[in-house]
């Protein structure tokens, strides 16, 4: 199977295909069964398009029995199972209406590490710091740096000069520049 063979309908779908999709791999496959029809060689398309002889081949024959662009595709990806389920999303729920110190933490704030170990002891459930991110950002959580506020000086009055004093000395030091 040197070229690949498209009737002209096949062509147009393909063409408008390969103008309407915003998916990648779409549109390198679609590509390639058009140039390949065209009359290119099809280890000249592959290097072309950086994959394999094989690949342009397996297109071809998916496009060919089924003869729509849904052909070329892919399939669902469904991933690697998640690892916190909905007990852990609970746990975490009652775990930030309270403060660490509550657990035996001397904090005051909740942290990855910390909502881990609590996970890990009541649960026996082992989960990463990057899962749980992701489990508090699908529950509507968003991290924020603590922001650490110094108490107001109590001498803060006595520390601090006259303004009117100050402002009449700073005018009487300035002298003016020539440039």
């Amino acid at each position: 199977m040197n070229g690949i063979h498209l009737t002209a309908k096949e062509q147009h779908l393909l063409e408008q295909t390969l103008h309407t999709t915003h998916d990648a791999r779409l549109y390198r496959r679609t590509l390639a069964l058009l140039e390949c029809s065209r009359g290119r060689q099809v280890k000249d398309v592959a290097k072309a398009l950086g994959v394999t002889r094989q690949s342009i081949h397996n297109w071809a024959v998916r496009f060919q029995r089924q003869h729509t662009a849904l052909a070329l595709t892919d399939g669902p990806r469904p991933g690697r199972p998640r690892h916190a389920d909905d007990r852990v999303e609970t746990l975490l729920q009652a775990l930030l209406a309270i403060t660490p110190d509550r657990c035996g933490y001397q904090a005051k704030f909740w942290t990855a590490p910390l909502l881990c170990d609590q996970v890990r002891k009541n649960l026996q459930v082992e989960c990463c710091d990057v899962t749980l991110r992701l489990c508090l950002r699908r529950m509507g959580y968003r991290w924020k740096r603590p922001r650490y506020v110094l108490a107001p000086d109590p001498q803060r009055e006595k520390k601090k000069p006259d303004s009117a004093d100050s402002t009449a000395l700073a005018g009487a030091q300035r002298h003016p520049r020539r440039g």
